[in-house]
């Protein structure tokens, strides 16, 4: 398991994702301006999938044996359980566990930036033994 961890697979997998989760960051706040904060999580979260999903099978993930429908549909199921980790990290930070230490100050930010961090290892496992195995 710690092998799988030290693969160049998944420092691959870190290099898209991170371009991904930049994607899904900097959507949340563009789509805050005319989204609330909980709305706005839900719909980055899918703006960051879809560039996660082709980067991945694009960079990746090249040797699937499925094809790119399958992939993303499993792909999409996978995420379903990262969505909820995001959106609920992102959500009890900014709400409570930051104003409850005295953090006021960018504190939507730093939640939804340990919201995205979070399902890091639960998605690689996720995408590389179903989504494009």
């Amino acid at each position: 398991m710690i092998r799988a961890f030290a693969s160049r697979q998944f420092v691959l997998f870190l290099l898209t994702g991170g371009t991904a989760a930049a994607v899904n960051f900097a959507s949340r706040i563009f789509y805050g301006r005319w989204l609330d904060y909980s709305t706005s999580i839900i719909v980055a979260y899918l703006t960051g999938m879809v560039t996660a999903f082709v980067l991945a099978r694009l960079f990746v993930f090249t040797e699937s044996s499925q094809g790119w429908h399958r992939s993303a549909l499993i792909f999409t199921l996978v995420n379903i359980l990262a969505v909820v980790q995001t959106w609920a990290i992102s959500m009890g930070l900014a709400y409570h566990v930051l104003p409850s230490i005295g953090v006021t100050r960018f504190s939507r930010e730093i939640a939804h930036a340990v919201g995205i961090a979070f399902p890091v290892f639960t998605s690689y496992l996720g995408h590389k033994h179903w989504s494009f195995r």
